[in-house]
């Protein structure tokens, strides 16, 4: 006891370490205690008893500055981090030096501090009764080792000392279908695949020097089959033995067949196993350089590919798609790629090749899609539409390719479909240009550019303005003006369509709030707004009320005006959300009524509130043909239902609509379409003249 307490000096033990060995340097005055601390980056003794002093023969002045090395000179430097572990206690069975230069052989036991940076070491000498105790627990131990080892389940490696095994379980032997005694020594270096014996020898050199390590390695079975691990190898030191290593062995051939099996499903079409367009587009991005040539793209579309649906069933449509895939896999040259782009279209994508052959490869293949096949018990005829592009200096993207390929082949279905058809340039650039469009529509709706303006409606009775019509216009910085019969019809093309239509009505039922304020009773009782076919879902009446809310409006205020044509696409749904706007209390009005083609006993009971005389009919009145007009609007007067007689040109147009019983009027003649600030100030005008 009086060592570690004699003499305080600066350097002395800390408190946290007293608490550790006090039990132990009170239980017997033959056990050695040490402790160890890193100081820079050396493990060093700070701290002796008087036991160690007894069994090493240092003073303790000598054993305060000596490394721990010095102390065990059988330890390399990995062995020695496994003896001064930070994570947990460790015990070895190790040649000690003595002052006198001589070894003793003794059992080592540290213990880490807490904080892992100072370690007790006890020290045991074999020939103390304790350490014959102590051994033969270690025996137990060891046996038990042995027996939890055999039969675990992970593949185990256990060398004492370099490359030769001392021991393998039972697990590894059932890996690779040896025998143990087959594998002992240097026989589990047979079971490694020959490409990746460098890679397991390194592994094993870097284990041997004290690094943990991990490598994947492929292991032939005596039957001759190869399964893929991952083998992670693990320093082990033997006293008296050397350097040697456990390794622990991964089987991940079952979960790389399944990752395997998942990308491909991920890239690949599950109907016809072709390369899906996301395995397309890496492809073509892998092999395009820009301002090279030679990468040739085939984009093909089946003609009347719905017909076959339609008529025979989706079973029959899936039958072609897999016959035309096996056509075009059996066409094409070696190396070229088949992909199925998406529904009835497919890609061709080929390299060293200039237009003539891409193009005679397309008439190869439009030859063998023609070729009859029975479906469904008829026999009929693939046809595809087929676009021709190669690669040119204009090429800055492998996506370009790609897409002019796709005008190509639309320009060969608008000829008159089963044609081949190499990209036309002219159409090309328009084809970009409507792209840009498209990108600077979608600008224009974010940043809330498209404009409203509003056209007055006249009621025939008194011939006053009653309500107007929200006009959507675009005006773009560059192009100038861009008419609705342009942009509207983009906007559904490219899904821009209910933003847009989100916009008109927000808009539209802003401005007419606005008004309310500005003119009181003189603002227009009612604003009518046209809804597109792609926005007649179940979202269009909460759409609706929503806006009319967030405005403070009756749901009277609004006409929603939705095309004959639209609405006859699929009745059953188109009435639903009529029925919904209906039972919201937002009025109903029939445009461009009798261009169509719907039934008039459906019309009966559609419940809509108005129909608009199409322009083309009116403008017949200044030919004394007035026989549609008259036609249209005695029907809607039969129906119960209003009329709104659009594009009205002059006062005799007028005047021969009223006399037919045109319950509004609109057109250029009595007012054109206004902003909203001069739409109030037209209304206010008006209001006065009424006055």
């Amino acid at each position: 006891m009086s060592a570690w307490i004699s003499e305080p000096e600066e350097d002395m033990v800390p408190p946290e370490i007293v608490s550790t060995v006090f039990y132990s340097a009170t239980v017997s005055d033959n056990l050695a205690l040490l402790v160890a601390e890193t100081v820079g980056t050396t493990q060093r003794l700070t701290w002796g008893n008087e036991g160690a002093v007894q069994l090493l023969g240092y003073g303790l002045e000598d054993l305060r500055i000596m490394p721990v090395a010095h102390l065990f000179p059988s330890l390399g430097g990995g062995e020695l981090k496994l003896l001064l572990r930070r994570e947990r206690a460790a015990r070895m069975t190790l040649p000690v030096r003595t002052a006198s230069g001589a070894e003793v052989e003794a059992v080592v036991m540290t213990t880490p501090s807490p904080g892992g940076r100072m370690w007790t070491i006890r020290v045991l000498s074999t020939a103390n009764e304790q350490e014959r105790a102590l051994r033969a627990t270690a025996d137990a131990h060891e046996r038990r080792f042995s027996a939890l080892t055999e039969r675990s389940p992970i593949p185990t490696l256990l060398s004492e000392q370099g490359m030769r095994l001392a021991h393998v379980n039972d697990a590894f032997c059932s890996l690779v279908g040896l025998r143990a005694e087959q594998l002992l020594g240097t026989g589990w270096i047979d079971t490694v695949h020959p490409d990746d014996l460098d890679s397991v020898i390194q592994q094993v050199s870097a284990a041997l020097d004290g690094d943990e390590v991990e490598t994947q390695a492929r292991l032939v079975r005596d039957d001759g089959s190869v399964r893929m691990t991952v083998i992670r190898f693990a320093h082990l030191f033997t006293p008296g033995v050397g350097a040697g290593f456990v390794g622990t062995i991964e089987d991940i051939t079952d979960r790389l067949a399944f990752e395997a099996k998942l990308a491909h499903q991920a890239n690949h079409d599950p109907l016809t196993g072709l390369p899906n367009r996301t395995l397309l587009a890496q492809y073509v991005a892998g092999r395009f350089t820009a301002g090279t040539s030679g990468l040739a793209c085939l984009f093909l579309d089946l003609d009347n590919f719905k017909v076959v649906n339609d008529s025979l069933g989706h079973t029959a449509g899936d039958e072609l798609l897999v016959e035309v895939a096996e056509r075009l896999r059996a066409t094409v040259r070696p190396g070229d790629l088949v992909a199925r782009f998406g529904g009835d279209e497919f890609v061709v994508i080929c390299e060293n090749v200039d237009q003539d052959a891409a193009v005679a490869l397309a008439g190869r293949v439009s030859e063998a899609l023609s070729r009859p096949m029975r479906l469904g018990g008829v026999d009929i005829r693939p046809y595809a539409s087929v676009g021709v592009t190669v690669q040119t200096s204009e090429h800055v993207a492998a996506e370009e390719l790609i897409r002019d390929c796709d005008i190509a082949m639309y320009q060969a279905k608008a000829s008159g479909k089963g044609r081949v058809t190499v990209l036309d340039q002219q159409a090309r650039a328009e084809a970009r240009d409507k792209l840009r469009l498209v990108t600077e529509l979608r600008d224009a709706i974010e940043r809330r550019e498209i404009q409203m303006y509003y056209q007055p409606i006249f009621s025939t009775r008194d011939g006053r303005p009653v309500a107007v019509e929200s006009l959507a216009r675009w005006t773009h910085a560059e192009r100038g003006p861009i008419s609705p019969v342009v942009f509207v019809p983009l906007a559904e093309e490219s899904g821009l369509i209910i933003g847009l239509g989100r916009l008109v009505l927000d808009e539209t039922c802003r401005q007419l709030a606005e008004w309310d304020q500005l003119l009181g009773p003189a603002a227009p009782r009612r604003a009518n707004v046209n809804v597109s076919a792609l926005q007649l879902d179940d979202n269009l009446a909460a759409q609706v009320a929503d806006v009319l809310e967030r405005h403070g409006l009756a749901p009277s205020r609004i006409q929603i005006e939705i095309t004959e044509s639209a609405l006859m696409k699929d009745p059953a749904s188109a009435r639903e959300v009529l029925d919904q706007l209906r039972a919201l209390g937002v009025e109903l009005a029939i445009d461009d009524f009798g261009t169509g083609y719907s039934s008039l006993a459906y019309l009966r009971h559609l419940p809509v509130d108005c129909l608009k005389v199409d322009r083309s009919f009116v403008a017949e009145l200044s030919d004394g043909h007035s026989e549609i007009a008259s036609a249209v609007i005695a029907m809607a007067h039969n129906l119960n239902l209003c009329t709104v007689a659009e594009g009205v040109e002059t006062l005799e147009q007028a005047e021969e609509l009223t006399r037919l019983g045109a319950t509004y009027l609109q057109g250029f003649s009595l007012a054109q379409p206004m902003t909203g600030g001069h739409t109030a100030a037209w209304f206010a005008a008006h209001s006065e003249e009424d006055a």
